[in-house]
């Protein structure tokens, strides 16, 4: 895992976390968009390297929502970035770790991801993404 490539938050409006975080972190989104395939509508923040990524669910059965339902708003998940995700999943699920899914698929800002799940990573959801060429 090659470092941190952002934090995902869970939030119940993503207008008002968005403009909360912008004055929070003294930046602006730089980008929105909804992955339908997961349920939610994203909005990324930057500052300096760190990138923020708030997550609002788009239905009431959605991961976010029902994260949201136990939970509540906060952290959701934490982010790697890798240089072959193939290869880092094969290496974790030999490892042990349990993957909720057998292949990358599309994510949000132009990546490919694929979750850890939080029983098999310490109580934590880990998100492993990589950049994809198109």
């Amino acid at each position: 895992m090659n470092k941190v490539e952002h934090i995902g938050i869970a939030v119940n409006n993503l207008e008002a976390a968005g403009s909360l975080y912008e004055k929070l972190l003294n930046t602006t989104i730089y980008k929105t968009e909804e992955i339908a395939t997961e349920g939610v509508k994203t909005a990324f923040l930057q500052t300096g390297p760190n990138k923020i990524e708030l997550l609002e669910a788009l239905s009431a059965d959605s991961p976010i929502a029902k994260f949201i339902t136990q939970k509540g708003e906060g952290i959701h998940h934490i982010a790697f970035e890798v240089g072959d995700i193939v290869a880092e999943m094969a290496r974790l699920k030999s490892e042990g770790f349990v993957l909720l899914s057998d292949e990358p698929k599309p994510g949000a800002d132009n990546k490919l991801v694929c979750f850890v799940h939080p029983k098999s990573a310490g109580g934590v959801l880990v998100e492993l993404v990589q950049e994809r060429n198109i």
